[in-house]
């Protein structure tokens, strides 16, 4: 009977084992891809430190900490890799349009543009905190 028991505790912990193992390195892989260069020699995350970098100088207190305020609902653990995927998009939509500043209209379109449409939602909810017109989004929002 203590062979039984041992025997399926081994079994169960082997596949716990296992699963935690497939579960990090899903996330190692997906990392390991956003890495790999593209056609034009820079990947994903170069690209990303790249806006970060070059928009850097446009930035003022007010647009950081509606940033903030933006991502403040994701797990401080992956706050951070949320925050520069987002700031990465609004620097990319900034040099496209040639901003001298970052706005507040230039913010909600990245994060729109960077986060999974389940995130909208609180987005939509932050706007009405604000009283900010959702409306002139739509075309962003993915609800």
């Amino acid at each position: 009977m203590p062979n039984d028991l041992f025997m399926w505790f081994m079994v169960l912990w082997s596949v716990f084992i296992f699963v935690l193992m497939c579960i990090g390195g899903y996330f190692m892989f997906r990392k390991f891809l956003k890495k790999m260069p593209k056609e034009d020699g820079k990947s994903i995350l170069d690209w990303q430190d790249y806006y970060i970098e070059e928009t850097k100088h446009l930035w003022n207190d007010e647009g950081k900490m509606f940033l903030e305020e933006l991502v403040e609902p994701v797990p401080s653990i992956f706050r951070d890799v949320a925050r520069d995927k987002i700031k990465g998009k609004i620097g990319e939509i900034a040099l496209e349009e040639k901003a001298e500043t970052i706005s507040r209209d230039l913010i909600i379109k990245g994060y729109c543009l960077a986060t999974p449409k389940r995130d909208h939602k609180f987005l939509v909810k932050k706007l009405s905190e604000k009283n900010i017109d959702k409306s002139t989004y739509n075309q962003y929002l993915q609800l």
